[in-house]
């Protein structure tokens, strides 16, 4: 517990107001909130209130700082709250970590196309007083829609229990990637890599972990006739997870035909011979406990897409990694090439400098495989890797890291809205 004091004499008081309550509303909004109130708990109060009282002005007037993500209440209505925020004094940071328009490619394309948010959220960007982002990738381009904005990147808290590193062993070296379900696009870059793998003879040796696995959510039926929209439940057939797995099992070839049989029965129970196949699916866990796949697999890929979307996004991928001590095989774009050194160089030699090994997005075809078969042939280098990322994101992506940056940009915004108030008075 940190006993710095700030200048106002008093603690300043926080409303939080997370988009959910999990996924961004986790990482954004509410733990590293929490720890703001426990590293400074002389200096911060910290309230998280899902609907808070925005349309209140006596309520809202105990309030010295409100953080939100995206939005706070309706689009339609930001610029009086923000007004009103404005009148009472009160100093207010939004926060995103996506771009507003991702692409064609993306799922949630249509959606944010009719919803109209690819316009509410730039707008309200122009809106806001004060913008917090993940990168300074992402702050050069929101720069050119508000002046003020502020970086403080994704976080870990190395005491979390998702993040202890409790590998099991195992005889095969384990190839993982872990994510959500809009990354068809990145996760088609990896294909070709497991059926090279497997014309090499090295299938034996490897294991191909797929994390997140999850057949729940709903189809919608438009009749074209009526217009009338209808909903049933997914097939397991029809989710993401189905094509991501067939990438990873070249369409189930690579797989005995009793594991491929029990795959297809979408059982969440565990196969009885899983350590003797070259593939193993992993079903979705909360996010509380889903970085704890990092310890079923040695190796972990982050393949992407270049877009304007992915180039704009967080180094997630790479904090978590590092903070498990794994390998990485990453895209050579965008947020992953703010930490990461390719420890190998064109001419084929190792870098002693480099933390993982990158994938050059116009040799997707065939770097991926080059990558992870160096690592299949040259197994030290697992553990090599593995320390050197740790290494390169432990101070920086730590909690109490971005804890102390965030302490001094809300000291720092407060302090000077304070002064000019002043100034306006006089």
């Amino acid at each position: 517990m940190k006993e710095i004091k700030n200048d106002f004499g008093r603690k300043l008081k926080v409303l939080v107001v997370p988009s959910d309550r999990t996924g961004v509303g986790y990482f954004r909004s509410t733990k590293p909130h929490l720890a703001l109130e426990k590293n400074y708990p002389d200096e911060f109060h910290v309230d998280i209130d899902y609907e808070p009282r925005i349309n209140d002005k006596e309520w809202l007037s105990k309030y010295d700082i409100v953080h939100y993500h995206r939005n706070l209440g309706s689009f339609e209505e930001m610029q009086s709250t923000v007004d009103r925020l404005d009148e009472l004094g009160i100093v207010s940071f939004m926060d995103i970590d996506d771009y507003w328009a991702p692409g064609s490619h993306h799922p949630a394309h249509m959606m944010i196309k009719q919803s109209g948010m690819d316009k509410n959220i730039p707008n309200n960007v122009r809106l806001a007083n004060n913008m917090i982002t993940t990168t300074d990738i992402f702050a050069n381009e929101m720069l050119k829609l508000n002046k003020n904005v502020y970086v403080i990147p994704n976080a870990i808290d190395p005491l979390e229990k998702q993040f202890k590193n409790e590998v099991k062993k195992s005889d095969r070296i384990r190839i993982g990637w872990l994510g959500g379900s809009s990354h068809l696009e990145d996760i088609k870059l990896l294909k070709g890599m497991v059926t090279k793998l497997k014309n090499d003879g090295l299938l034996d040796k490897i294991q191909l972990v797929l994390c997140g696995y999850d057949t729940r959510g709903t189809v919608t039926n438009i009749n074209q006739a009526t217009g009338e929209q209808t909903q049933r439940p997914i097939k397991p057939e029809e989710s993401v997870w189905y094509e991501y797995e067939k990438i990873f099992t070249n369409d189930f070839n690579t797989v005995s035909p009793e594991y491929k049989k029990h795959l297809h029965e979408f059982s969440k129970s565990e196969y009885s011979d899983i350590d003797n196949e070259p593939y193993r699916r992993v079903w979705t866990k909360p996010i509380s406990t889903y970085a704890s796949n990092y310890n079923m697999f040695d190796i972990s890929l982050a393949p992407l897409m270049e877009n304007k979307f992915n180039k704009v996004k967080s180094q997630l991928k790479v904090i978590e990694a590092g903070f498990h001590k794994k390998a990485l095989v990453a895209q050579d774009f965008g947020p992953y090439s703010i930490d990461l050194i390719s420890a190998k160089d064109k001419g084929g030699s190792f870098n002693n400098e480099g933390n993982a090994l990158l994938v050059d997005s116009a040799k997707n075809h065939k770097q991926w495989y080059q990558h992870v078969k160096y690592l299949i042939n040259n197994p030290e280098q697992i553990e090599v890797l593995g320390n050197r990322l740790y290494d390169t994101v432990k101070d920086t992506y730590s909690i109490d890291a971005a804890t102390d940056k965030r302490r001094e940009i809300y000291l720092k915004v407060f302090s000077e809205g304070k002064k000019a108030k002043v100034s306006e008075s006089v």
